[in-house]
């Protein structure tokens, strides 16, 4: 079995209703999926999503591209929809300092809240970081601090360095089809010092379809690509990483079952 610990099954850019992209999955031996919300008006939908399916579980949070849409009322709304059975995780939320679509100021109050949800809740916050890795350990240092709190860097694409630093909170790493890519030796190199007890997998789809399907929409049932082109990368079994990265799910969203 595979987990797909990100992905976004009701983005309008999948080519697939999502009755294919499940049973493809699940013809792939995918049969776990994490569907993440980025913005208040799919919180509802990724919910009935996971009533619909057995397999789907959902996250909820802002994104940071919608940080500035961030208010009381939605993050209310987190804290009492995250009581549901199949909310497994806050976010997605963190900081992107290469695109900033919102101002750095309100992507970080924002992925400070969603940080308090998280310690509130004891549900592990999925952190995006692009481009911000100094100010995102800065923030996760302080709020550490005053309550421990369990959390994911999604579709790692970091250093070597933001991997020590985080390692000693606990922190989990996923890792996405930009490891196949030509141009991410550097990122290669940083994924070989994260150890297989902190790692997950994910497709983030539609986004970043691994090679050899790149150009294509991205859908869970490629997450196999990763999985296959990772076991060589650190020289494990695919079996083996798919069991370890599974588990390590499971052990991060203790909600799920």
């Amino acid at each position: 079995m595979i987990v797909d610990s990100h992905c976004h099954l009701l983005h309008h850019k999948n080519d697939h209703n999502v009755d294919t992209l499940i049973k493809n999955a699940n013809e792939n031996g995918v049969n776990k999926l994490l569907n993440i919300s980025t913005k208040e008006d799919e919180f509802e939908k990724v919910i009935n999503l996971s009533k619909k399916y057995d397999n789907v579980y959902c996250s909820l949070g802002i994104h940071p591209h919608e940080a500035m849409s961030t208010c009381d009322s939605n993050l209310a709304q987190i804290l009492e929809l995250s009581k549901f059975s199949k909310v497994i995780g806050i976010g997605e939320t963190g900081l992107d300092f290469y695109y900033n679509h919102s101002n750095k100021k309100g992507q970080i109050s924002s992925f400070i809240k969603h940080i308090e949800i998280s310690q509130e809740t004891n549900l592990p916050v999925i952190i995006h970081m692009r481009e911000a890795e100094d100010e995102i350990f800065r923030v996760i240092e302080e709020q550490y601090k005053k309550k421990a709190f369990k959390g994911l860097i999604h579709c790692f694409t970091g250093t070597s360095e933001i991997v020590k630093k985080l390692l000693p909170y606990n922190f989990y790493f996923s890792l996405s089809g930009i490891i196949t890519f030509k141009n991410s030796e550097n990122l290669r190199e940083s994924v070989k010092t994260i150890p297989i007890t902190n790692m997950l997998v994910e497709t983030d789809s539609p986004y970043l379809a691994p090679v050899p399907m790149r150009g294509k929409a991205n859908e869970p049932s490629f997450i196999i690509h990763t999985v296959e082109y990772l076991s060589n990368l650190i020289n494990v079994s695919v079996d083996e990483l798919s069991i370890k990265t599974t588990q390590n799910f499971f052990k991060l969203f203790n909600k799920a079952k």
